[in-house]
């Protein structure tokens, strides 16, 4: 079996990478306003692991809206950071990529909280891998850490601190504004991790 990680280069997916090793990280620049730092994080990630890396860059943004595109949230936006359809958007794209390279599991860096989305529930991953799976290639997708939080994840994949603070998870900028929700959830896990984990260097 082949697998590749959807890899952003945030938290989640860092620590996923570190912890299940995939043979593949797939990184898209989709239009983000972060996408040379999320390229930068995942690239040296990569580098650390021995991970074979591509970037894929396709500019999404004429029909994104919210903190990651630079706009107004769309009215349907449970979030200032809502892409419509992003997370399905992004499966398709590293897909339509992964399955040239050979690849049979697509893994997400989904977690609990992404369930604050449609597009972050146990049911559209649920749904997503049942379109996969009856296409060409019949890939699976799958996302190992989505019953667990972030600070769950890390210290379960016993992520070293110097390699955990290469994430970005900043949705406004490539250096890190400080106020967005990114960042807001980037600080938390910091807080949780100095108070209740002690990881190896």
């Amino acid at each position: 079996m082949k697998r590749a990680l959807l890899l952003s280069g945030g938290m989640d997916s860092l620590a996923i990478a570190w912890w299940l090793r995939p043979e593949v990280g797939i990184t898209l620049n989709y239009g983000q306003l972060a996408a040379e730092a999320e390229i930068s994080a995942s690239t040296t990630l990569c580098k650390q692991l021995g991970i074979e890396h591509h970037v894929i860059s396709i500019d999404c943004r004429a029909v994104g809206s919210g903190d990651m595109a630079g706009g107004k949230a769309d009215a349907h936006a449970p979030a200032s950071d809502w892409w419509p359809y992003r997370n399905q958007l992004l499966v398709t794209l590293a897909a339509m990529k992964a399955i040239s390279l050979g690849v049979n599991t697509l893994y997400l860096g989904t977690v609990k909280s992404d369930g604050s989305h449609r597009d972050g529930t146990p049911e559209f991953i649920a749904a997503i891998n049942q379109l996969m799976v009856i296409q060409e290639g019949e890939m699976t997708v799958e996302a190992p850490a989505i019953h667990l939080s972030t600070f769950e994840l890390v210290k379960e994949a016993n992520v070293p601190s110097s390699m955990l603070a290469w994430a970005h998870s900043c949705h406004k900028s490539n250096v890190p504004c400080g106020n967005c929700r990114g960042c807001y959830k980037y600080f938390e896990v910091w807080h949780e991790i100095e108070h209740g984990l002690d990881h190896a260097e």
